[in-house]
């Protein structure tokens, strides 16, 4: 039988994410602030590149130029050329301009999960340090309104070349904007086709999405209130990993880039001009101290699993004892922890207790099983991650 530490741990968790999402400035009522409705440099092991980064926010349509797109075409559909040429890759390279009520019920309702997983065989047969997979963990629909219990998570979505697809993310404080965070982590595969192509396009982030816990059928009818209480954000600068960039595709994941699979957006709202965190009233801090998963009681993996059998209606939430996956003997260690949440979780935000009933995002879900929903596994996030995160707080975090 299992130990009931980690069941005491689990509720604890969900008690202080809840607490986290009470404080918030408007009382806990998204009505009170809702609103009608960079790329940094490639870094991860090696650092930023400095030279690479814009200046400012608002080059949008001249990034767009140098690569002989009218920013204006662009908004009119041009965005859908995913030719070589036009599907933009380099770290400076990204752009996202907002368009308007692209993201409505329809879209939102066609969205897919991409799918991150790897065989049994890739998780068992390496020669790093690796626990015993880990008994699955179902995972609970989480209590309404989500702007009570969670309102840190939302959905992400994005346009890729096979259509529209989904993941999650999580409000994240940014120490040098304090109460004013415009940052959002989430996987590095949520914004980035790695390898194979360029930045996905089409980027928002919508915190609290569904925050009655209404059914699909249910949204389809639904107002923007209903499934959007905060709004849109547009991202318009992200950060995220050279491993990332240059690394791995789905159906290769022995070379190891999951382990640095995080991004980090920085968003703006499509309208108004109040910042994310003083909109949701609520943000955590991020751990990059990357505990010993022995260390850790427990840890818990937010999001909105798609993927059968899920419909990415309905936030869901696991916790569990972390323990160790390696995918390859030289690349670093990941968590792992019992959880049935499908793709479409990706991206969401996993979180630990820090003392005194807070919470800090410690990782996020990254890859799962093929074939199977018994487990996921998330990155570690170390001086990577941080530098990744300290770039976009840095440079972008007060524009």
């Amino acid at each position: 039988m299992r130990s009931i530490r980690p069941a005491l741990a689990a509720a604890s968790l969900a008690v202080a994410l809840a607490l986290t999402a009470t404080a918030c400035d408007s009382g806990g009522d998204p009505k009170a602030d809702a609103k009608p409705t960079d790329s940094a440099a490639k870094e991860g092991g090696s650092g930023a590149d400095e030279a690479q980064l814009p200046d400012d926010l608002d080059g949008i349509a001249d990034r767009l130029k140098e690569h002989g797109i009218d920013v204006d075409k662009w908004k009119d559909g041009e965005w859908k050329n995913w030719d070589k040429d036009k599907w933009l890759r380099e770290a400076k390279d990204f752009a996202n301009p907002v368009i308007e009520g692209l993201w409505d019920a329809d879209r939102m309702k066609t969205a897919k999960s991409p799918s991150q997983t790897i065989s049994s065989k890739a998780a068992a047969s390496n020669e790093g340090v690796t626990d015993p997979e880990p008994r699955p963990v179902r995972a609970e629909p989480e209590r309404t309104p989500y702007y009570k219990y969670a309102a840190p998570v939302g959905k992400i979505f994005f346009d890729t070349p096979e259509g529209t697809a989904v993941c999650s993310g999580t409000v994240v404080k940014d120490p040098r904007n304090p109460g004013k965070s415009n940052l959002v982590w989430t996987a590095g595969h949520c914004v980035h086709a790695g390898q194979k192509g360029g930045w996905y396009r089409n980027i928002v982030f919508t915190p609290a999405y569904n925050h009655k816990g209404l059914s699909a059928r249910a949204l389809e009818s639904a107002g923007p209130q209903d499934r959007a209480p905060y709004g849109q954000f547009w991202a318009d600068w992200i950060s995220t990993s050279n491993e990332w960039i240059d690394g791995t595709t789905a159906q290769d994941a022995e070379s190891g880039s999951y382990e640095y699979d995080y991004a980090v957006l920085h968003v703006k709202p499509e309208r108004g001009t109040k910042s994310l965190e003083e909109t949701v009233g609520a943000a955590l801090p991020v751990d990059f101290s990357s505990p010993s998963p022995k260390s850790v009681d427990a840890m818990g993996a937010w999001g909105y699993p798609q993927a059968p059998p899920y419909d990415g209606a309905l936030m869901h939430k696991c916790v569990d004892r972390p323990g160790r996956l390696s995918l390859t003997p030289s690349s670093p260690t990941m968590y792992r922890i019992g959880c049935t949440m499908t793709a479409g979780s990706s991206g969401g935000g996993w979180f630990r207790e820090i003392g005194g009933g807070k919470l800090a995002l410690v990782s996020n879900t990254s890859i799962g099983p093929a074939g199977s929903n018994g487990w996921l596994a998330g990155p570690q996030l170390g001086d990577g991650a941080k530098r990744v995160f300290d770039t976009m707080s840095e440079k972008y975090g007060s524009q």
